[in-house]
């Protein structure tokens, strides 16, 4: 019996051993390695020691010998995103917010379709949007504020259908908002602060039931105010200041019971709905580190 015994204990700890030594698939830990490299990796305040395991970089979390997390914020990331990027075909957060990154955020970034969280505020990055954003229908999560984007937000966010966060605050982005940000239903947060948008808003935002926060201070929105605003009943935080709004008559019969902030260019509606207890600025966020969770 003991003769029996001794192989199956050989083989089980052999079987273990393998398990845990098993590598990253190839194309996830080349995309790792373009990322340092297109990024000044040498240069990071927390970099990553190449001839290492991967489980043991900064910032990257591992599951099922899979990269499922990079966490890269504040980290001195100084360069560009590289296209590579797609063959972290697992990834669920990624957050390179508050580094020096610059160029174009990579079409093929939208590839990455397990993707929950995106955050790349607060770097230099240009050019548009991405336009295809089928394969993120897990995205929770879109922060992209205090960088140069520009360009128009294309139809196709609309695709984003369990998107709870978009913030594209402080860019150069221009045009209306399109009409597929209704299909957005899931929208709690709604920040666009301080770019180049304008015309009148077409978009029916009642359709967005669960928005809390709607920031759309400082743009060149022009018309009416957005009557659809009337007929949300979680919003928390609204600032439509700084347009060029011609009336705001819609807004006279807010059904929110739950409004704190309401900034306008209309001081009878500002006294009307906001809190005199509560002082507080969304717009703080577009401007300093994002109070979230820093996933």
């Amino acid at each position: 019996m003991k003769r029996i015994l001794l192989p199956l204990k050989v083989l089980l700890f052999f079987l273990l051993t393998t398990t845990i030594s098993a590598q990253l698939p190839k194309q996830e830990k080349t995309a790792l390695i373009s990322l340092y490299k297109s990024t000044n990796g040498e240069g990071w305040t927390n970099s990553w020691n190449l001839k290492e395991k991967v489980s043991k970089w900064y910032g990257v979390q591992i599951e099922n010998n899979h990269v499922v997390s990079i966490n890269l914020h504040r980290n001195n990331l100084d360069g560009t995103l590289p296209k590579d990027i797609k063959g972290l075909r697992h990834l669920e957060k990624l957050n390179l917010a508050f580094n020096n990154l610059q160029g174009t955020i990579p079409n093929e970034i939208t590839d990455l379709e397990n993707l929950k969280i995106l955050k790349l505020e607060m770097n230099s990055l240009k050019g548009n949007l991405p336009k295809d954003y089928s394969k993120w229908n897990n995205l929770k999560e879109l922060t992209l504020f205090n960088n140069k984007l520009e360009g128009e937000i294309p139809n196709g966010i609309g695709a984003l259908v369990n998107l709870e966060l978009l913030n594209l605050s402080s860019n150069y982005l221009t045009g209306n908002l399109p009409k597929a940000i209704e299909s957005l239903t899931k929208l709690e947060q709604l920040e666009l602060f301080g770019n180049k948008f304008s015309g009148q808003i077409i978009v029916d935002l009642g359709k967005l039931s669960g928005l809390t926060s709607l920031v759309l201070a400082y743009n060149n929105f022009d018309g009416v105010a957005p009557e659809s605003l009337q007929n949300l009943k979680k919003l928390k935080f609204v600032q439509i200041q700084g347009n060029k709004f011609s009336s705001f008559k819609g807004l006279n019969y807010m059904q929110s019971e739950t409004l704190l902030t309401f900034d306008s260019d209309n001081d009878a509606l500002n006294l009307k709905y906001n809190n005199p207890r509560f002082s507080f600025s969304r717009l703080a966020d577009t401007k300093y580190e994002d109070k979230r969770i820093e996933e």
